[in-house]
């Protein structure tokens, strides 16, 4: 209940912030508020410009999530972006909320039974943080120095093609991992896969849903987005938490079905972010183009649109 208070702090100066002004402008129409907000958050006069505006409402204002011209426009990406999440989610909530179960079987820490309640706390938050200083708070820092230099696509794309890599190169060989002098190899591979999950889809997969659509319906997009994302959460959690059962009662914890073993379900979810590889070649660039630009805004009703796909 902790992590609430900071969300309630910020409570009132969110409520204090402006609407984007796109949304005001393109969608409530109103220029006059919108080019107010941007001169307040600006701190330079900003001069209303209706028939620029006009020029960028040509048909995402009248047309529906459920309408032939979205399918048409932005079918394909909506399609990209809901399964990516999906596929990320799967993966990397099974990796990290597993961590303490990984660790102990491949013997990096002690089993819980073996230790009381302080050092299991100890030893458990220790790992973790070693493999969040050296794979998961990097990713992130690696993001935002290349994003706008190599761009979205293709760092999604590499990080996906480096975690299947490295998921591979954890499970195939998984017995030789859980010998005696081979732990530092494990953790060191598993803290790759974090480094490429955050310098690569978990900081994509929420990037590309708020750039690609139009400002009518880029929330209610990145919204659906997201949802799946939470579902491919949901799968990856109770999914793993069974899959990774041994097939013997020695090999399982108390009260669990018999499973696949970790070695599969390491296997799965290494094919898993496969399956996310494979749908990121549907996700557009946005790297240096307008919110127009993507969402084919300023395209003319009949016009062919053209694909927002380059990947330059």
């Amino acid at each position: 209940m902790f992590g609430s208070i900071p969300a309630a702090l910020t409570f009132y100066w969110r409520m204090q912030m402006p609407e984007t002004a796109r949304y005001t402008a393109l969608i409530a129409r109103n220029t006059k508020k919108a080019a107010a907000d941007m001169s307040a958050v600006l701190q330079q006069d900003i001069v209303e410009e209706v028939e620029v505006v006009e020029s960028h409402v040509v048909g995402g204002d009248t047309w529906g999530l459920f309408s032939r011209q979205f399918a048409k426009r932005h079918g394909v990406h909506l399609l990209a972006t809901t399964t990516t999440w999906f596929f990320l989610d799967i993966a990397f909530y099974s990796q990290n909320l597993f961590q303490k179960d990984i660790f102990s079987k491949v013997g990096w820490i002690p089993k819980a039974a073996t230790m009381n309640a302080i050092e299991e706390v100890y030893r458990v938050a220790r790992a973790q943080a070693i493999i969040a200083m050296c794979g998961t708070v990097p990713g992130y820092w690696f993001t935002v120095a290349f994003i706008d230099i190599i761009g979205r696509y293709i760092i999604q794309l590499q990080g996906f093609f480096f975690m299947t890599v490295f998921m591979f190169a954890l499970a195939i060989p998984y017995h030789h991992w859980t010998t005696p002098g081979h732990h530092t190899g494990f953790v060191v591979l598993y803290a790759f896969t974090f480094f490429f999950a955050n310098f690569g889809p978990n900081s994509t997969t929420f990037i590309v849903p708020a750039e690609v659509f139009p400002a009518r319906l880029r929330s209610t997009c990145h919204g659906i987005s997201a949802a799946c994302g939470k579902a491919g959460a949901i799968v990856g959690t109770f999914g793993f938490l069974y899959s990774s059962q041994g097939k013997t009662a020695a090999t399982r914890d108390k009260g669990y079905p018999k499973g696949i073993g970790m070695k599969n379900s390491l296997l799965v979810l290494a094919f898993t972010n496969l399956a996310g590889l494979t749908m990121s070649l549907l996700v557009p660039e946005a790297k240096g183009k307008s919110l127009e630009e993507m969402a084919l805004e300023t395209v003319e009703e009949g016009e062919e649109p053209q694909p927002s796909t380059s990947r330059v």
